[in-house]
């Protein structure tokens, strides 16, 4: 008896619209990577103060966008 060896599946090209996302979860994605981000900078304290200051200018970008709508 033979072994079959199966190809494998083709895998799908991205479309652009595979990737699109509206700009409050981008903002609170980001928002929450760069809180990871500080967290793994301990020993870096300007890497971290840069995080989190941009951290908190998104967080402030996010904050007004949801109130004005």
């Amino acid at each position: 008896m033979s072994n079959v060896i199966p190809f494998p599946a083709r895998v799908r090209e991205p479309e652009p619209d595979d990737f699109d996302i509206d700009l409050f979860t981008a903002v609170d994605v980001a928002i929450r990577d760069l809180r990871d981000i500080a967290q793994r900078l301990r020993g870096d304290v300007t890497g971290q103060e840069q995080a989190e200051e941009c951290m908190l200018m998104l967080a402030r970008a996010l904050e007004s966008a949801r109130l004005s709508g």
